[in-house]
């Protein structure tokens, strides 16, 4: 198999093992559904995490709203009663005015964010250096992972305008927002590797050769932005460590330059004619009147 180091925008995202026969028209795609199912999974532990701390999400009428201007409005939240966490809960208000306040009790929320380590370890970039791939199974693992824990938490289910159900029954709205730009659409995928595009009439072989042990870094973008940038011949960490060493070393040579002293050289111990003139009988002879 061939092992794919996908990158995208110069940052490693995760590995991808697949034949040499693959076509590459079907790949492009994949790489990208892998790509967004890491994006899903991060979008939902974000989501969790704010559950885990002030309950459901307010309906959008009452969102960004003071209490006296929900009162003022007689506004009222009717899914509060429905969604109750299991085991009752604690009020955290939220600063944000995006979610109700009712947070699960401090068991409840533990499930949720040990759940959320778990998914996030999955899909980490981390893999990368741990020499695992990341395939649809593994993003389908994580966010079964997510939905089972919210129905432990939350065994009525949530409204159906929590973006968290959102996310579970896909109908979440990114349009307008940062994490809609990193998303991928599959036709519109393409690979990248050596600087030249992988042409989605040919097989991955056709530029890898045969040679299925063979691993190749590639680099997903959108059609249309042109070949992606090159990376730098050394990485920031490595130009850090290499300035940090000229540092110290600059340090070093000026700490010896202030410690040149010869003085030492007038002291007796540095006399090299001490030792013949103590078997010769004549050390500390002085001369001339007492």
């Amino acid at each position: 198999m061939v092992r794919l180091h996908v990158k995208r925008g110069g940052e490693s995202q995760f590995l991808l093992e697949t034949p040499g026969s693959a076509r590459l028209a079907e790949l492009a795609p994949l790489a990208a559904r892998i790509h967004n199912g890491r994006l899903k999974v991060q979008r939902l532990c974000s989501e969790m995490e704010e559950l885990a701390e002030h309950g459901i999400s307010l309906p959008y009428n009452m969102q960004g709203l003071a209490d006296e201007q929900i009162e003022e409005l007689k506004l009222k939240d009717e899914w509060a009663e429905k969604c109750v966490p299991s085991g009752g809960s604690v009020f955290r208000k939220d600063e944000m005015g995006r979610r109700n306040g009712f947070a699960p009790n401090e068991k409840m929320q533990e499930v949720i964010k040990k759940t959320i380590e778990e998914a996030k370890a999955l899909i980490s970039k981390k893999q990368v250096q741990a020499n695992v791939c990341v395939n649809m199974e593994t993003v389908k693992d994580a966010l079964e992972q997510l939905r089972g824990a919210v129905m432990i938490v939350y065994p009525m289910g949530l409204p159906p305008h929590d973006p968290i159900r959102m996310e579970f029954e896909d109908k979440e709205d990114l349009s307008g927002t940062h994490a809609g730009t990193e998303v991928i659409k599959e036709s519109e995928a393409q690979l990248w590797w050596a600087g030249k595009q992988l042409e989605e009439t040919k097989l991955l072989s056709d530029y890898v050769g045969k040679n299925e042990k063979t691993t190749i870094i590639v680099k997903i973008q959108k059609k249309g932005q042109g070949a992606p940038g090159r990376e730098p011949v050394i990485s920031h960490e490595e130009q850090k460590e290499m300035m940090l060493y000229y540092y110290r070393k600059q340090e070093e040579l000026k700490k010896l330059e202030e410690e040149d002293d010869d003085s030492f050289l007038n002291a007796e111990w540095a006399d090299n004619h001490a030792l013949k003139r103590q078997f010769h009988g004549v050390k500390d002879i002085k001369w001339g009147p007492r």
